[in-house]
């Protein structure tokens, strides 16, 4: 029987196993993954990492294998206006670096990050085996049973379910979710252009919604393009032609011609919060746990925060002899865990909803308030501190750059 068995093999479910077995190596931990066993590498995408998360990374002894391919994000501009004005007011920049000197961000290929975890659980003796997917949970006192599609059944003290916003992990355990889609996609794709970005990320609300350029190695940048769904379909199928004039729309001509590099794809954006965190043997991470609008480029944090705040708990109770996969135990993640998110899920489903409008007194209104932002000092710093992950006050360890 296993300690802890991890359900997703992306970069949450690779750090959740990472970060346990490296703080309690006696702990028997192994990794199931639905997709085959090359399919990361597949992954062009890359994601904004913040500074917190890079400490955890740290910890492990990864950072230092990841940095070369990362890209700091010096400063960050936001603007206001439409696709057609021939100039974009800055209301609001952030510069990057937070106490330590670190930028609050980094942008880092999935392929880089996904690499070193999985270097590290081969390190660490974790198994992750490949094309399995989850298709029966029962709960059995002393452990939970876990069918998988092969047939085989796996007993564990504790499941992590780390399978995604459409997670079947969750649905098996009977846990609701709260769940709505904005009718927008985000286009996600790469662009290589003229001349340098200096490190800086922009994001622009237009009246469709956020188009964030963020910057990559090179003269490359990654961008998340938010349109009406019926739009954003039209754009990723047509010709290259049609895509890149309606690309050069809204990027603007700062950084010389440019060209999209990578295949397009756009995702269905929502709001997927699960109404709790945990069930008997059971814990949610990541995207299981909630899904929310990409506007503060957050997702991706929560769900290292979850691994955290998990790691902590489940070490911290093994140590003391407790039972890891117990709902006493487990109630003290959700605790930590549930409050932060469903605030950062509300706040990102009002800034969709406020920055996805074009009616004049709104606009008026946010205008306002990003130029007082921009004006107090104070105000910036806490709110670079709060996107950065440096502030908190139960912050747990691993966020801080310590170990558990």
């Amino acid at each position: 029987m296993l300690d802890v068995l991890v359900v997703g093999g992306g970069y949450v479910g690779l750090s959740a196993a990472v970060a346990m077995k490296q703080a309690a190596p006696h702990l028997a931990i192994e990794v199931v993954e639905a997709a085959p066993e090359e399919a990361w590498k597949k992954d062009l995408r890359a994601s904004a990492i913040i500074a917190s998360a890079t400490k955890m990374l740290d910890v492990f002894g990864l950072w230092d294998r990841i940095e070369p391919d990362a890209q700091p994000i010096n400063r960050m501009i936001v603007t206001d206006s439409k696709t057609s004005d021939p100039v974009r007011p800055v209301f609001l920049t952030f510069d990057g670096a937070i106490e330590d000197g670190r930028p609050f961000a980094h942008m880092i290929p999935n392929v880089s990050m996904v690499a070193a975890l999985r270097d590290a659980c081969a390190e660490h003796g974790i198994t992750i085996r490949h094309g399995l997917r989850a298709t029966g949970f029962r709960d059995t006192g002393p452990s939970a049973e876990l069918t998988l599609s092969d047939g085989s059944v796996m007993s564990s003290r504790l499941v992590v379910a780390c399978d995604g916003v459409r997670s079947k992990l969750r649905d098996l355990a009977g846990i609701k979710t709260v769940t709505w889609q904005y009718g927008q996609s985000g286009i996600v794709t790469t662009v290589e252009h003229e001349r340098p970005h200096q490190g800086v990320a922009e994001e622009h609300f237009l009246p469709a919604g956020p188009f964030a350029i963020l910057p990559l190695k090179g003269n490359r940048s990654s961008l998340v393009w938010t349109e009406p769904t019926e739009v954003a379909d039209r754009l990723v199928a047509s010709d290259d032609l049609v895509f890149e004039a309606e690309l050069e729309r809204r990027f603007g001509h700062k950084l010389g011609a440019i060209r999209a590099t990578q295949d397009r794809r756009a995702f269905p954006l929502g709001l997927t919060l699960a109404r709790a965190f945990i069930a008997p043997r059971l814990a949610l991470a990541g995207d299981a746990a909630h899904g929310i609008h990409p506007i503060s480029g957050q997702g991706l944090n929560l769900g290292f925060k979850d691994v955290a705040a998990l790691a902590e708990t489940v070490v911290e109770a093994d140590r003391l002899g407790l039972d890891i996969g117990s709902v006493n135990v487990l109630e003290r993640y959700q605790i930590w865990r549930r409050f932060d998110t469903f605030r950062m899920g509300v706040t990102t489903d009002v800034l969709s909803r406020l920055f996805s409008n074009d009616m004049t007194p709104i606009r008026v209104m946010r205008d306002f308030g990003l130029g007082v932002v921009d004006r107090i000092p104070a105000l910036k710093s806490y709110f670079i501190r709060e996107a950065a992950g440096a502030s908190g006050r139960d912050r747990p360890r691993l966020l801080g750059g310590q170990s558990i």
